[in-house]
């Protein structure tokens, strides 16, 4: 499951573990072995039964044995952390309740507001040229420093935060890049003790579950996990079907909300996940998952069961598996939808003309195990002025006046390439937020 083959084409391997059941041993990288869950009922009967299947990668026989290397590009998605996604039980329930709780206080008024002016940013970083890459340029970039405004984090933390994140999801040096990520967030935790303010980190601190800072830095690790990956592979999947002429999506009058259904059930954005690990040797249909090793769940061939063909057809959003189900679901699935719905608007609305600039069947898929997502995006459009922060910030004078319009924030920011800065600093040498 990690070569380009099974990018290209990952249900070939779903249907070809379906023809023999609901589960088949695969390779999700070099060295690392597991069951994939294929069936959609299977795969609930392993998500809801949290007796029989444990979540704590602790138990990972294999890597308790050394098999594993550390450097293996896998681990920092499956290694032990004390966050919602690793723990059971009461252990679970306290911090996936703190999670939750913090989660409620982002109403869906200031997502939209916090997604819209890094919309505008990233849009003026490339709206002149004629031509950008919507994956990297775009749905990458929007959801991480998105993350960085969201965790109240300050210039120098959150380019380290983006950098790192986006090293560890494209499996480049991923041990150098896990100890980066540990470092910047345990410095924003001690930064939002001594300081707290109106956002995720503060609210994790402040809530009576009485988090430890090792606790706290695992449920942000957690929340861009589970947030920014997912999101830029729904953005740019949703994209792509949007923009595709073979699926006529924009001519055909398909709504954004519709395109967005159609890749949560068809193009699932984390493809495969949710590892559990057998207390005992379970049977999963004539596959004998033994006990503490990996059992994966296949979101993406749960959806396209055979059985479920009647609510697919009907798109019955009900019934896919892209949020998961059980005592692990996805509790942001109202503001994931959020963001992307605003980030798809914000770049249809600037860019009226936007097209693919290859042909769909020529786009390639990133290889990977976890995800569905794609290597780049590339568009034309008609190329347009900068304008769009300067717009924002001219408004937003109206209720700040305190904060004066930089001069010429956007040429600014094009003579400094905000890559030798970093995106989160750039940004916020710009737009004071």
């Amino acid at each position: 499951m990690h070569d380009a083959a099974f990018a290209a084409d990952p249900h070939q391997v779903y249907d070809r573990l379906r023809a023999h059941g609901p589960a088949g041993p695969v390779e999700l990288a070099p060295g690392v072995d597991a069951t994939l869950v294929v069936g959609h009922e299977t795969a609930l009967r392993v998500l809801q039964n949290s007796t029989l299947f444990a979540r704590d990668a602790r138990r990972w026989k294999a890597l308790n044995e050394g098999h594993i290397p550390l450097d293996n590009p896998v681990l920092p998605m499956m290694a032990y952390r004390p966050n919602c996604l690793f723990t059971d039980g009461a252990v679970h329930l306290r911090l996936r309740k703190a999670v939750t709780d913090s989660l409620a206080r982002l109403n869906i008024t200031r997502i939209r507001r916090d997604v819209e002016p890094l919309a505008d940013y990233l849009i003026d970083q490339f709206s002149e040229r004629g031509r950008a890459d919507l994956l990297n340029d775009y749905a990458k970039l929007l959801p991480l420093l998105l993350f960085n405004k969201l965790f109240g984090c300050p210039a120098d933390i959150g380019d380290t935060l983006t950098s790192a994140m986006s090293a560890i999801f494209d499996g480049q040096d991923a041990l150098r890049a896990n100890e980066e990520l540990t470092a910047c967030l345990m410095e924003l935790i001690a930064l939002k003790r001594r300081r707290p303010s109106d956002d995720v980190t503060s609210w994790l601190i402040q809530h009576p579950a009485g988090l430890t800072d090792e606790e706290l830095k695992d449920q942000l690790v957690m929340l861009m996990g589970a947030g920014v990956e997912p999101e830029r592979n729904l953005i740019g999947n949703a994209l792509l079907l949007l923009l595709s002429p073979d699926t006529s999506g924009r001519d055909s009058g398909l709504l954004i909300e519709e395109a967005i259904d159609h890749v949560l059930w068809n193009q699932t954005p984390i493809a495969n996940y949710a590892t559990h690990y057998p207390v005992q040797d379970v049977d999963l249909g004539g596959v004998v998952a033994q006990a503490n090793t990996p059992v994966v769940i296949s979101f993406a061939a749960a959806n396209s069961d055979p059985a479920l063909a009647e609510a697919r057809r009907m798109h019955s959003k009900g019934a896919h598996l892209a949020w998961g189900a059980g005592p692990h679901a996805c509790p942001a699935k109202d503001p994931a939808q959020v963001i992307a719905v605003t980030a798809i608007e914000k770049i249809l609305n600037a860019l009226p003309d936007l097209t693919l600039a290859a042909h769909e069947k020529e786009l390639e898929w990133r290889p990977g195990p976890f995800h569905r997502a794609l290597v780049a995006l590339p568009v034309a459009f008609s190329p347009t002025p900068a304008t769009r922060m300067v717009s924002a910030l001219q408004n937003r004078t109206v209720t700040a006046p305190e904060q004066p319009l930089p001069t010429a924030p956007v040429a600014a920011a094009r003579q400094e390439p905000a890559r030798k800065k970093g995106f989160w600093s750039s940004f916020l040498d710009i737009f004071r937020v």
